[in-house]
């Protein structure tokens, strides 16, 4: 039987990442997918990408941008989605499908996706009533699956929270506790259902309507494997792996630090309003400069840390990345809430070398950090 997948989330991300890979290792033989898409939020404004999803005829990812030095600009016509509902018009039919048919699901429901609304907190009178967030919803549809037979879940989040599969089991636990759900379904929520951290990297610049996306090439789904994990398919853009700190901390301090670097440049400078990254990268000496901190601050504390290599390596394709011709990539977005990506970025980089090598120096990377007082 293939292992279905069901998703939550109706967005371009997805459409350029997950069902993407699926697409391709459905296309190489492998049994995976097909995907239902499941839209969770209220309100009309993707009513009609829902209904083209569902349509079965598929989409564009169109993909643009430098590979290892080679120019791509292809377009994949994405096949792997095969229904797509709303759950808050379709609540029954989706309790059929999570029940029966569902052995994966993937989740992206945004940074805000995770909390909880008040009125959730209290115990609905029938799980067949829908709850408001999602966490409820999903823990509505696990009691559903439980009292069907409870067949065995994978679940794996792609939202960009830290530890995201953790936080979302503590979520579901906490929330199963103040439902006052059984012994025997919490007992099976902890050793039945797998929920793994990941991490994903991509750029996806522009929707293209109804449904289809653009994206760069580059593309990275690493995901952790926890106890008796067995890879649902197999791709050349994701990763299992025990550890998945090192590629957070790839993703995390290089190339969004250095998104946050060329926009303290950028605020500094007072350079033009509508500048995009590939522009600010053309001025010889910005691009010196973020090299100069990559490789005299950046390269040496990933050093520490053991991953070096990996760094370096890094770098060179998250320039690739920044110089992508078709991608354009605001400074003006990325200055937001900059000093809160100062901290995530380059104060907790510092704490971290700091803990292998207490000596570091970073003075560039003290001098944005310094500026923020200002």
């Amino acid at each position: 039987m293939s292992k279905r997948v069901l998703q939550f989330g109706t967005s371009r991300f997805l459409q350029a990442h997950v069902d993407l890979f699926v697409h391709e290792a459905r296309k190489a033989g492998q049994d995976i997918g097909p995907i239902t898409i499941v839209k969770t939020t209220t309100g009309g404004a993707r009513e009609g990408r829902v209904e083209a999803l569902g349509s079965g005829n598929g989409f564009p990812v169109h993909l643009q941008g430098y590979d290892n030095g080679r120019l791509v600009d292809e377009t994949i016509h994405v096949e792997s989605v095969a229904r797509a509902l709303d759950a808050n018009r379709e609540w029954q039919r989706l309790i059929r499908l999570f029940v029966a048919e569902t052995e994966i699901v993937v989740s992206n429901v945004g940074d805000g996706g995770y909390e909880l609304v008040p009125e959730d907190r209290q115990r609905p009178k029938s799980f067949d009533t829908i709850p408001a967030g999602f966490p409820a919803k999903l823990l509505a549809l696990l009691v559903q699956r439980f009292e069907g037979g409870g067949k065995p879940l994978l679940v794996l989040p792609c939202e960009l929270i830290s530890n995201n599969g953790n936080a979302l089991r503590h979520i579901l636990e906490d929330l199963s506790f103040a439902w006052g759900l059984t012994v025997a379904f919490e007992h099976w929520l902890k050793n039945a259902v797998m929920i793994c951290d990941t991490l994903v990297d991509r750029i996806v610049s522009e929707e293209i309507k109804p449904i289809g996306a653009k994206a760069e090439p580059y593309g990275l789904w690493a995901i952790k494997r926890e106890s008796g994990f067995v890879p649902p398919f197999k791709h050349p853009n994701v990763t299992y792996t025990d550890d998945l700190e090192p590629y957070l901390r790839l993703k995390l301090h290089i190339l969004n630090l250095g998104h946050t670097y060329l926009a303290e440049i950028w605020k500094t400078e007072g350079r033009r309003s509508d500048e995009i990254v590939r522009e600010i990268l053309m001025d010889l000496s910005v691009k010196n400069r973020l090299m100069r901190l990559y490789n005299e601050e950046i390269v040496p504390g990933f050093a520490a840390r053991s991953i070096a290599v990996e760094a370096t390596d890094y770098i060179a394709t998250t320039l690739e990345r920044f110089e992508n011709p078709f991608l354009n990539h605001r400074i003006s977005d990325i200055i937001q809430n900059h000093a809160i990506k100062v901290e995530r970025r380059m104060v907790d980089f510092i704490a971290w070398v700091r803990g292998k090598n207490p000596t570091a120096k970073f003075p560039g990377l003290e001098g944005v950090i310094r500026n923020q007082g200002r």
